[in-house]
């Protein structure tokens, strides 16, 4: 069987890990999201809580603050060591196996691979609201808060990255609704284009 890389970058509340996480189940490859952080840290030196909250995401206090951060004797940023160590687990697996990957700005890191299919997820907002409300058990208003907050700090950081604006259609190979299509349907349409 040929190698099947799927990269599933996602708004926020969108179901975008969930349809990953079945996508591979049913394809029967490996699914890697946050247990990417524990090797990032192990790469990078930092502590898996510093990764959890900073490989993805970009900085609380944005780009201006990151023009300010310490840097190493190269020049490299905190960020910039993450990041790159980030970039190394995500090439070396997808050198040995095929999988799902869940963010992290792999559509980007692997840009250049034939094998790869690139998703991105999105979805309404009323339906992203009720998601979040449901998982987190928090009110409407909580939620709004969460997904623009979240959704800024992904583009965030995968706009300076990537020197490519998150979400638009062209980075990837497949944008889809999950509010219309729903989650069964998004998946169905991944596998397809996976084969």
């Amino acid at each position: 069987m040929a190698k099947r890389i799927i990269t599933i970058s996602r708004e926020f509340g969108s179901g975008g890990r969930f349809i990953g996480e079945e996508v591979a189940k049913k394809l029967g490859i490996a699914y890697y999201d946050k247990d990417i952080i524990g090797r990032i840290a192990e790469q990078s030196g930092f502590a898996p809580e510093y990764i959890q909250e900073n490989a993805e995401l970009s900085p609380k206090k944005g780009l201006f603050a990151y023009a300010f951060s310490g840097r190493d004797i190269t020049g490299k940023s905190v960020e910039d060591i993450v990041y790159e160590a980030q970039r190394k687990i995500i090439l070396g697996i997808t050198e040995k196996e095929s999988c799902v990957i869940i963010g992290r700005n792999a559509d980007f890191i692997l840009r250049d691979r034939a094998e790869v299919l690139n998703v991105f997820i999105h979805g309404n907002m009323p339906e992203k609201v009720q998601r979040i409300c449901r998982l987190y058990h928090v009110t409407e208003a909580d939620a709004i808060n969460l997904i623009n907050d979240t959704d800024k700090r992904r583009r965030t950081n995968y706009n300076f990255y990537t020197e490519q604006k998150w979400g638009m259609a062209k980075n990837y190979t497949l944008s889809l609704n999950s509010s219309v299509l729903g989650y069964d349907m998004c998946q169905k349409i991944i596998m397809d284009c996976a084969k």
